[in-house]
């Protein structure tokens, strides 16, 4: 990785933590902020945050629904319409589990395989709620690379377990 695009994930990794400061603290959800980019042109095609949209949303599934709704589509048709390869920013690996039933984050990005190449993460999901996360396997057998930004991990776990308890 150059220099300038470890800049650019580094910059986009901060913008995405930024994102995640805008979800509420709560003791029952990590706050996370998520970024979808082109990746011809770094153009940012949606971004997202825990619980920006009604109904227990992660970021990812913000990002997704929001992009949806640009496209006049729904997020499981969103492969179709999606023609250019793009990355995924999120300040916290996709969950591979959702204790509320609702669709996990690692099968939602593959779902969209065929144009999301690549997930950057600032740090691996706590096993505060559902335990060790394999998500990051299961993207890469499926032909996803996944990216560890290094550097921000302090603040992007400080924002991201604001609002629960200390044991």
């Amino acid at each position: 990785m150059s220099a300038s695009s470890q800049d650019l994930h580094t910059e986009t990794m901060r913008h995405a933590l930024s994102l995640a400061r805008n979800s509420p603290p709560k003791p029952t959800n990590f706050r996370v902020g998520a970024v979808i980019m082109r990746l011809a042109d770094s153009h940012v095609s949606a971004e997202g945050y825990t619980l920006e949209l009604p109904g227990n949303t992660h970021a990812e599934e913000c990002c997704l629904l929001k992009l949806a709704e640009q496209h006049a589509t729904s997020e499981e048709q969103l492969a179709e319409v999606m023609d250019a390869p793009h990355a995924l920013y999120t300040t916290m690996e996709p969950c591979y589990k959702r204790l509320s039933g609702k669709l996990p984050c690692v099968e939602r990005v593959l779902r969209q395989k065929a144009w999301i190449k690549t997930v950057y993460v600032g740090v691996q999901e706590p096993e505060t709620f559902v335990g060790q996360n394999p998500g990051r396997k299961m993207l890469e057998d499926a032909g996803v690379e996944v990216v560890h930004v290094k550097g921000l991990e302090d603040e992007i776990l400080s924002v991201a377990t604001a609002g629960h308890r200390s044991p």
